[in-house]
C-alpha cells in the first residue's frame, strides 16, 4: 500500500473523484438534466462517497474513519441502484450504466478493502498529527480534462 498522507492519496477516492465526474457529466445532458430529483439524487450519493472518505480520514480516530468508510460504500450501492433508474427511463445507454457500474464497484471494493486494512493493522500510521498541506494550483487535477 501507497504511503498515505492526505486524502487525496487514497485510491478509493480518486476512483470516488472519477465516478462524480462521470455522473455530472451523464446528469447533465437531455432529459436527465431536467429530471431535478434523480439527477440530484445521484450527484448527491457520488459526492457523498467523496466526502465521506475525506471526512473519515480527517477524523480524530480509525474508528470513526471506519464508519465513514462505511457510509461512503453505502453511497456507492445507492448509486448502482439509481443508475438502473437512470437507464430504466431511458436516460442513459446501457453502456453508460455499465461504466458506472464499473467505477461504482470498484470503489465499493477500494473502500472495502481499506476497511479490511484498518481493522487488522492497528498499528498502521498513515496520518500525521499535524498534517501540513502544501497544495498549489499546479498540484490540482484540471476539472475540465481531468488530468493531474
Amino acid at each position: 500500500m501507497a504511503k498515505i498522507e492526505r486524502f487525496e492519496d487514497i485510491e478509493a477516492w480518486q476512483t470516488a473523484r472519477a465516478l462524480t465526474r462521470l455522473i455530472y457529466q451523464l446528469s447533465s445532458r437531455g432529459e436527465f438534466a431536467r429530471d431535478f430529483g434523480l439527477r440530484d439524487q445521484m450527484r448527491r450519493a457520488a459526492i457523498s462517497i467523496m466526502s465521506n472518505i475525506a471526512e473519515g480520514f480527517e477524523s480524530r480516530s480509525d474508528k470513526l474513519f471506519a464508519d465513514f468508510l462505511g457510509r461512503a460504500r453505502g453511497s456507492a450501492g445507492e448509486l448502482r441502484c439509481q443508475t438502473y433508474i437512470a437507464m430504466d427511463v431511458e436516460y442513459i445507454n446501457e453502456d453508460q450504466a455499465k461504466e458506472v457500474f464499473v467505477l461504482a464497484e470498484k470503489c465499493s471494493r477500494q473502500i472495502s478493502n481499506f476497511m479490511w486494512y484498518l481493522h487488522n493493522n492497528p498499528t498502521h500510521q498513515f496520518r500525521e498529527d499535524a498534517a501540513e498541506y502544501d497544495t498549489t494550483l499546479d498540484d490540482l487535477t484540471d476539472l475540465t480534462t481531468g488530468d493531474a
